[in-house]
């Protein structure tokens, strides 16, 4: 059996209701499940970034993907890249009782340790915040599991940022400007 590679596609789009659905439907259809998803405005404004991680057993299963996403209508380009292109973070939550993290003893080294920090305290529960890789956050989670127990938790999906100088869709739509351009030349000169 051939090993699966981690891919985190990027899909952006104008914010057009049904464009999510669209995407979805198109792993479904390769069997391919979404293992995390965010969606938030991109750099360039009336353009949404979809950030969406999934495993495949080839690359070539990846390129298929995201050349079907990009025969949508409603997508303006959608890309795929390996952990080594991007930079990239997750943010969890964790949702303990006041009094037992009080009654730890090695409350800001735990912190200190996990790169952690307090967002909330309240008579009943604090809330802590880790910014990280999947591996940072779940090792947070299990070790205030084991030490004081965890009321809640929760992690985000992945966001992503390439390495590369400039956002990749600058580059397409400069593209499509300068085509742009270049026909209203070419029609208002006949």
């Amino acid at each position: 059996m051939q090993e699966k590679t981690f891919y985190t596609i990027t899909v952006f789009s104008e914010n057009t209701v049904g464009v999510l659905n669209q995407i979805t439907t198109i792993f479904t259809r390769r069997q391919l499940n979404i293992e995390s998803l965010s969606v938030s405005p991109s750099a360039i404004h009336g353009i949404h970034k979809f950030t969406i991680t999934t495993w495949a057993e080839t690359e070539d299963a990846m390129r298929k993907l995201v050349s079907q996403i990009d025969k949508r209508v409603d997508i303006l380009k959608a890309y795929y890249n390996t952990d080594e292109d991007l930079v990239h973070q997750e943010i969890a939550l964790y949702k303990i009782e006041t009094a037992k993290l009080i009654a730890t003893s090695n409350v800001e080294e735990l912190l200190r340790k996990h790169n952690a920090r307090i967002l909330d305290v309240s008579d009943h529960s604090t809330i802590i915040q880790k910014t990280g890789h999947y591996e940072e956050t779940q090792s947070l989670f299990e070790e205030l599991s084991k030490s004081i127990g965890v009321l809640q938790f929760i992690r985000s999906g992945r966001v992503a940022i390439t390495k590369s100088k400039v956002e990749r869709l600058s580059d397409l739509l400069e593209r499509r400007k300068l085509a742009d351009v270049q026909d209203v030349i070419m029609n208002t000169t006949k």
